[in-house]
Formats: structure tokens, C-alpha cells, sequence
């Protein structure tokens, strides 16, 4: 009886190791929408900080997913973070190019102040246009938006890079308070992106 026990034991504290193994290689899921760990964003593996759901009045429009060089569950350790970075984007709707276009803009100017807008108006106008290159994006479509040290704010689209290149590196921190901002797109998206909650 008490190998029994002895082996039961053994085997119990053998199965939880290999779960919890096991459980740091799952992606996340946020509402079926499944995000890796990790991402390689130039040459770099980053880290998946937290991830959630986008909502507007009752309906899911997109999960995201936010990977940085390390995890943290603050705004301004995350604006200050040098590095590669990337927002993934996994649309959960059919958006046309003009109404996902917008959201990104009034995203944008709802975060930042009138000398923000004054000193990125032309990397905002570059940003429009990204959108204006868009036919409009469908559900399953993911975007990437990465920060390219050397190189700038960068977007693909289902593994193709749409636009420019926007130079400035300040700029992806506009980006980036769309949805961690003071008057963030989504208020429950943003403490997810934090790592909080999904």
C-alpha cells in the first residue's frame, strides 16, 4: 500500500511538471483567437505582454496582442522601452479601409496633445495613407504594427508590408496610446494589453 502511494505520488508531481512545461509553450487565447508567446521582430524574440478583445457597442471587432522585450504592466515603461515592439492585430469582423482608417486616426488624436500633432503631422498623414492602401481588411486578416529600430513604424498585412516606413521613432509611441493612452480606444482592451485579465 505505501509503494502504491509512493508511485501515485510520483506520478501526480510527474504529470503537474509536464502540465505546467506545457502550459508556458500554449499560445494565449483571447476569445478563440490564439496569439504565440513569443515574436521575432528584427532578429529579436519578444514577449507576449498581455492580449484582448476590441468592442464596440456589442460587437467584437478585433483581438490584440501586444509583444515587447520584456514584460511590463505599465504605460510609461512601455513608451520608454527601447527596441523592437509589435501591436498584433487579428480582426474578428469585416471592416471597410474608411472605418478601420478612422479609428486609427481618432485613436490617435485622442491621445496625443497639440504640439504632438504639430510635430508628427506629416508621419499622421503617412499613417492615413497606410490605410487608404487597405481595401478594407476581413475576419481572420492580422496586422502587425512594429517598431524597426533604424527604421521606423512599420505595417504589414497578412505577411505584406502595406505603406511606408515611418521614420520618426517617436511616432510608434503615438501608435501605440490608441489603446493604452489616457482616452484609450477600449477601455477594457487596454489593462489586457497590460497584462491583466484577457
Amino acid at each position: 500500500m505505501v509503494a502504491t502511494r509512493f508511485n501515485v505520488k510520483h506520478w501526480l508531481t510527474g504529470a503537474l511538471m509536464a502540465f505546467a512545461v506545457a502550459q508556458g509553450s500554449v499560445a494565449a487565447e483571447v476569445n478563440g483567437v490564439k496569439f504565440d508567446d513569443t515574436a521575432k521582430v528584427a532578429g529579436k524574440d519578444l514577449v507576449l505582454n498581455g492580449a484582448g478583445i476590441r468592442t464596440k457597442v456589442i460587437f467584437k471587432v478585433y483581438a490584440a496582442g501586444l509583444y515587447l522585450g520584456e514584460k511590463k504592466n505599465n504605460v510609461a515603461d512601455i513608451l520608454k522601452q527601447e527596441g523592437p515592439r509589435r501591436m498584433t492585430i487579428v480582426m474578428m469582423r469585416d471592416v471597410s479601409s474608411s472605418d478601420f482608417g478612422d479609428a486609427f486616426m481618432k485613436g490617435i488624436n485622442d491621445n496625443i496633445d497639440g504640439a504632438e500633432k504639430a510635430k508628427y503631422a506629416g508621419q499622421i498623414a503617412k499613417f492615413g495613407e497606410l490605410f487608404g492602401a487597405i481595401p478594407g481588411v476581413k475576419k481572420g486578416d492580422v496586422l502587425h504594427l512594429d517598431m524597426i529600430p533604424g527604421a521606423g513604424t512599420q505595417a504589414e498585412l497578412n505577411g505584406k508590408k502595406v505603406g511606408e516606413t515611418i521614420a520618426d521613432p517617436g511616432f510608434y509611441n503615438a501608435v501605440l496610446r490608441i489603446w493604452l493612452g489616457d482616452k484609450p480606444v477600449d477601455s477594457g482592451l487596454k489593462p489586457a494589453l497590460l497584462g491583466g485579465a484577457r
